[in-house]
């Protein structure tokens, strides 16, 4: 037996291309004499598509004829092709999530999807109807196959326990009718800690049931969501025979169900402990690296832009920021921008330029003192002549930098064919609001904004040590405290950081883990004894203000999550808008 394990990177809508691709990989099959290709979930629409396909109806009429069309050219192998299958029932959802099998220039068989999953970054009930049917086997020379969609394959009672969200198992069902072989036709992102449980469940279910199986994972990266691909074989004893490589397109042939094991990235294997704050990351940074810069890359290439410009303040987050750019798009393709004002330190202005030189991207500088003085005097007269009440402390003058720097780097981009401004704002910054709206918020894509900031130095003490050109970050950027330079302190006469106005960020990263992982509120967060007071002394007054600070700060910063640019989730939970929506009009106490 002779399989294809069809790991191609897909466009959302875009039929003909996903369509081009699935005909181009069936041929090559064909030369290679393979018995059987086996394409993701959703593999002819693309995913996830969104609305989409429920306003542009024609999308849906042009997939159906499209497929018909291709089964028509499918002759000496079997296809299995996912793709959206209207219902034609007014009583039920729009579409089925099903996989076509193509045999003999015809389909033979439909399997459709019958678990929805309604969480995180998933919205099938929204489009889909429940399959309540077990998909039929089919043969290939004597033996015989059962297709599960995904999520399917998530249910197992002996796996998960107690935590099934679904009341039947689709691969008890269709193990009822003694298949050989399981096939997975899935469409599943990355996040953190979430290889170690599919190799876990997959490698046990083959065991349970003595079976083949055969997982297919889309590859690439659409609206906020990397996907590995890292597509794999199992034998009959669990023992895992094949694997595809991880973050790439691939075409990857087997022949009796072996072929080569490739390497994923270092630690994404490892488990990943649920209720525990770490911060040890080493067993994730690897991924987080592979997965943002296939989100970069696609991004940028997939909607025409192929150069980006940020603006490089000698911090920890441009500094990132610029490292993963210039490994994504080539060093040619990046312009960092260094934008003094009267009060950046001579040290940050520093950093920026050796961090450019270290990169080899293009560098210069805009000084805005000038500008800033000048915006502030038109300001004053403005402010004059708006007869209303005025804050008595005011971040004003603190954001006019900020936006000023923001224009700039949107002018530059505008002026300049397929280059597009980088927010360079993080996680933890996104939480509690500190980011400037229209300032480091702004931009068209936003690299490092599911990295918190503990975890981001964790990133750039990988990057320095792993990348060919060793330390490109300077060793200065990871020592001093993270800060935005926008205003002094006046009793140290230095520029205030970040810590100072809000709490450690060992300890912020702390309480946003426990509300994203495990939905701790105040009281839990009072009584929880975080890693950071095993290292440090503070009083219960101290904790109680911080954990007091953080929600008062995150309510406030709800519409700023919903500004934020498209992005890359990388973390087991997230506040980027594909998976978590909470209306800014909310009071959470």
């Amino acid at each position: 037996m002779k399989t294809v394990l069809a790991q191609i990177d897909t466009i959302p809508g875009d039929i003909s291309s996903n369509a081009e691709k699935i005909r181009e990989y069936i041929k090559k099959a064909k030369e290679d004499k393979a018995d059987l290709i086996i394409f993701p979930e959703l593999s002819l629409m693309g995913y996830p598509f969104g609305d989409i396909f429920m306003r542009h109806k024609s999308i849906i009429e042009r997939q159906i004829n499209t497929l018909n069309k291709i089964a028509a050219e499918t002759k000496n192998i079997t296809a299995l092709i996912g793709f959206a299958e209207p219902t034609e029932d007014s009583e039920k959802k729009p579409f089925y999530n099903s996989v076509a099998v193509i045999q003999d220039g015809r389909i033979i068989n439909i399997a459709r999807k019958r678990l929805l999953p309604n969480y995180s970054e998933f919205n099938d009930y929204r489009y889909f109807e429940p399959s309540k049917e077990t998909p039929d086997i089919f043969e290939i020379k004597g033996e015989k196959f059962g297709i599960i969609v995904c999520e399917d394959s998530f249910n197992d009672k002996s796996f998960f326990k107690e935590k099934c969200l679904y009341k039947i198992d689709p691969i008890e069902e269709i193990m009822k009718k003694n298949p050989d072989t399981i096939i997975n036709c899935s469409c599943s992102p990355s996040r953190t800690g979430k290889e170690y449980v599919k190799n876990a469940l997959f490698s046990s279910i083959a065991k349970k049931y003595k079976v083949n199986y055969i997982y297919v994972n889309q590859a690439g990266y659409n609206d906020n969501l990397s996907f590995d691909g890292t597509s794999r074989i199992y034998d009959k004893t669990g023992k895992i025979t094949l694997r595809g490589k991880s973050f790439k397109e691939e075409y990857i042939l087997s022949e009796n169900y072996k072929g080569i094991i490739n390497d994923i990235p270092k630690g994404m294997d490892k488990e990943i402990e649920i209720n525990k704050f770490d911060l040890n990351y080493k067993n994730d940074l690897d991924r987080t690296y592979n997965s943002i810069i296939l989100g970069i890359r696609e991004y940028f290439s997939k909607n025409g832009f192929k150069k980006a410009v940020l603006g490089l303040s000698g911090g920890l987050d441009s500094s990132v920021c610029a490292v993963l750019l210039a490994d994504a798009l080539g060093k040619e393709n990046v312009w960092g921008i260094s934008m003094p004002s009267k009060i950046t330190s001579s040290e940050s202005k520093s950093d920026a330029k050796i961090l450019a030189q270290n990169l080899g991207i293009n560098f210069f500088k805009v000084p805005l003192a000038n500008e800033i003085d000048m915006m502030k005097k038109m300001l004053n007269s403005t402010f004059y002549q708006v007869k209303t009440d005025k804050y008595e402390k005011s971040t004003t003058i603190e954001n006019l930098q900020a936006r000023l720097r923001a224009t700039i780097l949107w002018s530059v981009s505008n002026e300049h064919i397929k280059m597009l401004p980088i927010a360079t704002s993080d996680k933890s910054e996104a939480y509690i609001g500190y980011a400037t709206v229209n300032g480091d918020m702004s931009g068209g894509f936003a690299p490092i904004a599911d990295v918190t900031k503990t975890k981001l130095f964790a990133l750039a003490d990988f990057l320095n040590k792993s990348r060919q050109e060793k330390n490109a970050i300077p060793k200065s950027v990871l020592e001093k405290p993270p800060g935005a330079e926008l205003k002094i302190n006046k009793k140290t006469g230095k520029t205030v950081c970040a810590e100072e106005e809000n709490m450690p960020y060992e300890f912020l990263d702390e309480i946003i883990w426990f509300v994203e992982n495990l939905g701790f509120g105040f009281d839990e967060l009072l009584k929880h004894k975080f890693y950071y007071e095993k290292k440090n002394k503070i009083s219960l007054e101290e904790k109680t203000e911080w954990i007091k600070k953080f929600f008062w700060k995150s309510k406030c910063a709800v519409y700023k999550w919903h500004i934020i640019p498209p992005s890359v989730v990388v973390d087991m939970h997230s506040i980027n808008s594909v998976e978590y929506r909470q209306p800014i009009i909310s009071k959470v106490n």
